[in-house]
Order: structure tokens, then C-alpha cells, then sequence
């Protein structure tokens, strides 16, 4: 069975590589290069998939770690300045949507329940699809990408009731007892985290990131531990996985835990995509294709119309009611969850399974242009969206701080940098991997992020292009060498900074584009050579400049 499983996934990457070549080739999203590449190897064409519940897993695995490392880039204060525009969105597409399927369904012929189903299933947006999108532009901490995501987390609750619901009808109750059961032990499940993750937490982590393995194999743990807890509790595990994140958010070493997870998460979320597609089966939904093309349209024209009334009316600029709009333009794989489950207790015919799961296809691949596209879209667009834009609006107050300034490295010599960057009253950060430097840090509250100054990732996410100066004291020639490159890449007329031991490193460095390169005991040697030629040999000058070296050396000192 482990061979079987990994000659099949072997075929599926090898194929899915291929087909991604091509959509790169074209300047295609890579997501719809998932989705075909799951229609080729699936039973429409090669057929290749037999173990389905393995690969199911594989896509479980996938969400969960896409919605963990999206709780750990949200905090409370996000959430509370969000709170206004999220509920009003969620509450007008709720209304838009369930009318317009439901009344779709009608002029289609399908029954009551029927047409309440797709209107649920209309009103649901892809969590795992809007949020790689936003992963990949870097545009998650954007004020519409924010609102966005809150969107789809209450989205996700709803559709956790909605399952709960549909599955209390196979007796014939009302699900009133359940849902409240439900609510009592979603309390409960908050109190502990916020126990947990408030007091305990932080006293611990300091102890796992001593050893980035350590660090990696307790951040995986309380991602599935915390998303098993919530499914036993009778939520989803992804809605588990979310506050798994969220419980660790404001923890020093949330952003290190992120980028180590993000290249797994990447394999995993590619098998979602390629699992999606095989589950089309083009045989058994020819009949669905009419249906799923009217309801598409209704998911991707009046979904984002709904959106933008709603921004429209909380006074948001038109720019961040569109691309919040376009990001929501598109079903949940939850809508198809909810089908098959109605389709099990008998409320639906199967082929609602088939509609629902065609528009879901449909309205991803859509979407994703849309998404990856929104930028232009917006400018050839804009003139029409005159309507919404209202006269007093407000201002994407969540953008993303520009850091000026980036020390790389605290422990030598960093006081001094610090103590300059805030004479020049610019913003700046201090990027460190030293766990107790990290803890220096915290208690003289000093701007910093834990992290490596070789992870691209991390350096992308905090903006070096924008950085005027970065100085590093991190030791290591090459370490310093591939930040020098890729920040000169990034911002070619940036200014860096770095120290070495020896004159040989030193040229290197200075040939790779470097500003200044310090070398300690020539700087040392030529300035206290400048003291001595002004000073001579005055005692008194000596001893006062002795007592300034002492003061300071005592601030600098790390414990």
C-alpha cells in the first residue's frame, strides 16, 4: 500500500511539475495548473489516483496549515478594527446570496431545500484559495486583506452550523440542543487557549527556540493538537488550526514558527488543488453544466456587488471595496462538504453535488485571475466604480510599517546602532536569532522581529526593499555576503553595512557592493589614534573617556 500510495503521488508531481511549466510559460495562475493537473490524473483522463483517502488527508493537512499560519499573523487589535466592515459584509452577502440562489433554483426547477442548499452554498468563499492569494502578493496585513479574512473565518463558522444543522435533520430535530452544546464548548475551548496561549506560552517558547527543530516539531504538535481538540469538540479541524495560530500570535517567535512552515505547506496545500480537480468527473456532470455556468455568475458578479455595498456604506475607499470584492469572488470547498452531507440524509438529489462542485471549480479558476489581476482591473475599471466612493472616506490604516532602518545582530555592537537609529527618528528593526538576545530586546522595548538573516522569506516580509540602511553585525562572511546580495537586489541604491575579521573578506565584500565593511581592530587602532593625537598624553582625558567606555558597555550588556 506504501508503494502504491508513492507511485501515485509520484505520477501526480510529475505531471503537476509539467503542467506548471507550462502555465508559468504562459504567465498562467499555477493554481489552475493544479486544478488541471487533478482532471488529467483523475477519472476523466490518465486515472491515476486510487488511494482517495490518502490523498484527502494530504489536502486536510494542507488547509490546516495554511489557516495555522494565518492565526499566527492576526492579533486582537486587528480583529477589533475589523470587526465593523466584517460583520457587515458577512451579513449583506449572506442576505445577497441565499435570495439570488434560492430564486435561481426556483426558475430552475429545483425543490425548497434544494434551492436553500445552493444558496448556502453560493454564499460560502474559498478560505484556502483567498488565502494563498494573499499569501503570494504579501498583501495579507493590507486593510482589504484583512477584512477579507475575516470574512471567510466568520464564513467558516457559519458553515460549521450549517453542517451541524444538516446533519441534526437526518433525525428530524432541530439542532437547538446541539447548537447550544456547540456554543458552551466553543467557550470553553477559547478560555483554555487564551490560558494557555497568554500565561503559559510565552514562558515556555523561549526553552523550543533553543533548537529550530525543536521549535518546528512543538509548533506542528499544537497546530494538529489544538485543530484534534476542536473536531472532537464537534467543530472543524481547520477552525481549530485557526486559533491554534491565533493562540500563538503574540508570541516573540510566531514570524520564525510561520516561515518554517510555509515550504510544507506549500507541498500540501499543492495536493489540495490537484484534488480538487480529479473529483470532477466530466461523465457524470455533463447535465450539471448549465446550471453551474448560471449559478458562477452569480457567484462572481453579484457576490462582489453585495461586497461593495456593504464597504460602500462604511465609508471605505471604492479601491478597498473592490480588491476585498474580487477576493471573495469565488465557493467554498465547504459548499461542497454541505451538499454531500444533505445528499447522505436524503434532502438532495446527487446531481446538486455535481452543480455545487463544478461552480466551485468554476469560480475558482475564475477568481484566481481575478485576484491576480486585481490591480489592473481596478485601473481599467475605476471610472464605473464612481458610484461607491463616498465623499468622506477612510484611509487603509493597516498597511504594512516601512522600516528605514534594519540591524541584523545585537549582541556586538548593536547598543550603539539602536541608540543612532532613534537619533535619526526614523522607524527601524532589529532582526535577531538569539533567543535571550530576543528577551534583551523585549524588556528595553526595542523594535525586533526573531528570525534568520538568510530566510528571503522573512526579509521580504518585512520589507527590506524598502530599507535605506541595513547594517549587520551577524558573524560569518557568506551569511553576510547573501544578505548583501539580496538586499541590493531588492533596493539597488540601499546602503549596507557589515563587519569581518580579515582584510581578504573585507575586499570581497566591498566587491559584492558594500558601503563599509568594519573591521574591528583596524577601527579600533585608527581611533584611538585620532584620541591620541588630540589628547597626547593628558591623564585627565584618558581617565574621563575611560568612565564614557564603562557607562556604556554597562548599557550595552545583555544580561
Amino acid at each position: 500500500m506504501e508503494s502504491s500510495i508513492f507511485l501515485q503521488l509520484a505520477s501526480v508531481l510529475a505531471i503537476g511539475a509539467g503542467v506548471s511549466i507550462v502555465m508559468r510559460l504562459f504567465r498562467q495562475p499555477l493554481i489552475v495548473g493544479y486544478i488541471l493537473t487533478g482532471i488529467l490524473v483523475g477519472p476523466t483522463a490518465l486515472d491515476l489516483i486510487h488511494s482517495h483517502e490518502a490523498f484527502d488527508s494530504f489536502s486536510e493537512i494542507g488547509i490546516m496549515l495554511l489557516l495555522f499560519i494565518v492565526g499566527l499573523g492576526l492579533n486582537l487589535g486587528v480583529i477589533r478594527a475589523t470587526g465593523k466592515p466584517v460583520l457587515l459584509v458577512f451579513a449583506v452577502n449572506l442576505l445577497f446570496m441565499v435570495l439570488s440562489g434560492f430564486g435561481a433554483a426556483e426558475l430552475l426547477g429545483f425543490s425548497f431545500i434544494e434551492g436553500l442548499i445552493i444558496g448556502l452554498g453560493l454564499f460560502f468563499s474559498s478560505t484556502i484559495v483567498i488565502i494563498k492569494s494573499l499569501n503570494d502578493k504579501r498583501e495579507q496585513h493590507r486593510l482589504y486583506g484583512q477584512i477579507a479574512v475575516g470574512v471567510i473565518i466568520l464564513d467558516d463558522v457559519m458553515a460549521t452550523i450549517a453542517l451541524l444543522l444538516v446533519a441534526a435533520s437526518k433525525s428530524g430535530g432541530t439542532g437547538s440542543g446541539e447548537l447550544a452544546l456547540l456554543a458552551i464548548k466553543g467557550v470553553g475551548l477559547a478560555m483554555l487557549l487564551v490560558l494557555v496561549g497568554g500565561y503559559l506560552l510565552p514562558k515556555t517558547t523561549k526553552f523550543f527556540a533553543r533548537s529550530q527543530e525543536l521549535l518546528f516539531t512543538f509548533a506542528l504538535a499544537w497546530a494538529f493538537g489544538i485543530a484534534s481538540l476542536f473536531h472532537v469538540a464537534g467543530f472543524s479541524a481547520e477552525v481549530g488550526a485557526l486559533f491554534a495560530g491565533v493562540s500563538l500570535a503574540s508570541i516573540t517567535y510566531a514570524s520564525e514558527i510561520s516561515t518554517r512552515l510555509k515550504p510544507l505547506r506549500d507541498f500540501f496545500l499543492v495536493l489540495f488543488f490537484v484534488t480538487l480537480g480529479e473529483k470532477l468527473n466530466l461523465t457524470s456532470i455533463q447535465s450539471a453544466i448549465l446550471p453551474a455556468l448560471a449559478f458562477s455568475v452569480i457567484a462572481i458578479l453579484l457576490k462582489p456587488l453585495s461586497t461593495q455595498i456593504g464597504m460602500s456604506l462604511l465609508r471605505y475607499t471604492k479601491q478597498t471595496g473592490f480588491k476585498t470584492a474580487i477576493h471573495l469572488s469565488n465557493i467554498s470547498e465547504f459548499s461542497v462538504i454541505l451538499a454531500v452531507l444533505a445528499h447522505k440524509n436524503g434532502l438532495i438529489g446527487e446531481n446538486i453535488i455535481n452543480i455545487l462542485t463544478l461552480t466551485a471549480l468554476i469560480t475558482i479558476a475564475v477568481s484566481t485571475y481575478l485576484m491576480n489581476y486585481d490591480d489592473e482591473l481596478y485601473k481599467q475599471l475605476q471610472r464605473f466604480l464612481v458610484f461607491f466612493e463616498r465623499k468622506e472616506t477612510r484611509s487603509e490604516l493597516a498597511k504594512t510599517p516601512e522600516n528605514k532602518l534594519m540591524l541584523f545582530g545585537y549582541h556586538k555592537g548593536g547598543h550603539e546602532f539602536v541608540s543612532t537609529f532613534r537619533e535619526m527618528k526614523k522607524r527601524y528593526i532589529v532582526v535577531d536569532y538569539n533567543p535571550e538576545v530576543i528577551e534583551t530586546l523585549e524588556r528595553q522595548h526595542i523594535h525586533h522581529i526573531y528570525g534568520d538573516a538568510t530566510d528571503y522569506e522573512l526579509l521580504d516580509e518585512i520589507g527590506i526593499e524598502k530599507a535605506e540602511m541595513v547594517v549587520s553585525l551577524v558573524p560569518g562572511f557568506t551569511t553576510n555576503r547573501e544578505l548583501l546580495k539580496f538586499y541590493l537586489h531588492k533596493n539597488p541604491k540601499g546602503i549596507f553595512i557589515c563587519h569581518t575579521t580579515d582584510y581578504d573578506t573585507a575586499a570581497s565584500l566591498y566587491e559584492h557592493g558594500a558601503a563599509y565593511v568594519m573591521l574591528p581592530h583596524f577601527i579600533g587602532s585608527e581611533k584611538m589614534s585620532a584620541f591620541i593625537r588630540k589628547n597626547g598624553s593628558n591623564k585627565e582625558a584618558f581617565e574621563q573617556y575611560r568612565r564614557k567606555h564603562i557607562i556604556t558597555l554597562g548599557k550595552a550588556a545583555i544580561v
